[in-house]
């Protein structure tokens, strides 16, 4: 067998180009499916992280009654002891008391309704962190007119901050992003921004009596930092919820539903504003690895009271998510399938090309002694080998870019970035860890070009001797 594969080998590099041409072909094969699943799996990933990881959690406790009622009646009494059970479970990383209600806000220009979430100051930064989500600068049209008249950005510049003049930062780098600016491209540009575009938001202290609210909430209701808001709504067992909040800062929730509705208060200020003196509606966790999400939701159930409490998962609370997900995914799936399709049709061509230029080679052998089922395995042989070595240099090509874009995701800028956040989605595109998809690229390659091994296979077996040397 030793020989057989030796003699494969020596084939291969006998006509350098063509072998070449057949490794390159099921290389870019490869390269191409790896990235393009990378990234359609880091796209998935991404949306959960922003939407589920960042705000609800991959589980959540609540009443049993509550997630087909979820009213404020069906509420949980909160206490340290329940806090302590959940974290002190192997692989939870969080656990994060809340209270989430409806209610009507009006600055006296508009009114919404709107998402009211009662939270853990401290404990909330472990889990969506609405500190890092601070708003602290602020284009309007008047200050990208004030910004252009004191600066000199060029042409293109000027377009995008015309084209952004909506909108809201956490910090100058994404700005500097959307500017197709480079960090020491914007850095003369500091002072300007801080001095026209900068306002003093503040995050929320644990017993605090104001309000954070969402970016593009706050861009409806016309508020601003040190505005107040009215909220109405009911509270617990139909009592009357009305208050009014100053609003301490405005933040930007990287979910465009969410941004469009929350206003976060501290958790002993939602309690006193709907009538739940310690009670919450729910308890969020996060895990230390998502994908045990459901045993460890099996051993929580197991653990607590079952009259008392019970638990859900992301996919059970969020099955729009989970729906969108699974149709992208089948969707990503022929896409990875019809670029299968073409390459595999390419490698059948390449295989018979080459059989077609070998066929006297072929009566020669046959001619002298050589049997054609050995001579059929020789050829199977040679293309598993080419296959073998251009599907493994395919997989090395690609993962310094699945990596690479997994730690710095691409980050769009300009006119790009506006349309990804137009169209709902955060201004980033990251790949997915190295997981099992990588290999079974692989593999689905090989078994390809095995079975486009077929047709020339079976030629060789029907060849004619005298026929193959006389072409």
């Amino acid at each position: 067998m030793n020989r057989i594969i030796k003699m494969a080998w020596r084939n291969i590099w006998r006509n350098r180009r063509r072998s070449l041409i057949t490794i390159a072909s099921i290389f870019f094969a490869v390269f191409f499916a790896v990235v393009m699943r990378s990234m359609q799996l880091g796209s998935y990933g991404h949306m959960i992280k922003q939407t589920i990881e960042k705000y609800s959690g991959y589980l959540q406790v609540q009443n049993p009654e509550y997630f087909d009622e979820p009213s404020l009646d069906n509420s949980l009494e909160y206490s340290d002891e329940l806090i302590q059970t959940l974290i002190l479970t192997e692989g939870v990383k969080i656990a994060v008391p809340r209270i989430e209600s409806f209610a009507l806000a009006s600055t006296g220009h508009q009114s919404k309704g709107v998402l009211v979430s009662g939270i853990d100051v401290e404990k909330e930064k472990m889990l969506s962190n609405p500190e890092h989500m601070l708003v602290n600068y602020k284009l309007t049209p008047a200050i990208v007119e004030t910004i252009l008249i004191e600066s000199n950005f060029e042409t293109k510049q000027q377009e995008f901050l015309k084209l952004f003049e909506n909108s809201v930062y956490h910090d100058l780098d994404r700005l500097g992003l959307d500017l197709a600016l480079k960090p020491e491209q914007l850095e003369p540009y500091h002072a300007l921004f801080n001095k026209y575009a900068k306002i003093q938001g503040a995050y929320l202290k644990p017993n605090d009596d104001g309000v954070l609210v969402s970016s593009r909430l706050a861009k409806f209701l016309r508020t601003e930092v040190g505005d107040t808001i009215t909220l109405i709504g009911s509270g617990y067992h139909g009592n009357t919820a009305a208050d009014i909040f100053p609003v301490r800062g405005i933040i930007k929730i990287p979910s465009p539903d969410l941004d469009n509705k929350i206003i976060y208060m501290s958790l002993p200020k939602a309690q006193e504003f709907l009538s739940m003196q310690n009670r919450i509606t729910a308890v969020a966790i996060n895990l230390d690895n998502s994908k045990e999400m459901i045993q460890i939701q099996e051993q929580l159930l197991s653990t607590i009271d079952p009259t008392e409490y019970t638990v859900k998962n992301w996919e059970e609370l969020n099955p729009v998510l989970k729906q969108q997900i699974e149709g992208d995914d089948a969707s990503g799936k022929m896409f990875v399938g019809i670029l299968y399709f073409i390459v595999f049709f390419g490698i059948i061509g390449t295989v018979m090309m080459m059989i077609a230029e070998r066929k006297r080679e072929f009566g020669v052998l046959v001619a002298i002694g050589m049997r054609k089922r050995k001579l059929a395995t020789i050829v199977l042989i040679e293309m598993f080998l080419m296959g073998f070595v251009g599907t493994i240099t395919g997989m090395l090509a690609a993962m310094p870019l699945v990596i690479g874009f997994n730690i710095n995701p691409i980050k769009m800028t300009g006119e790009t970035a506006k349309m990804y956040e137009d169209m709902g989605f955060e201004a980033v595109m990251p790949t997915a860890p190295i997981d099992h998809y990588f290999t079974w690229q692989g593999i689905i390659i090989l078994l390809m070009v095995i079975l486009a091994c077929y047709i020339p296979l079976k030629k060789i077996r029907k060849m004619k001797v005298m026929d193959a040397l006389k072409a």
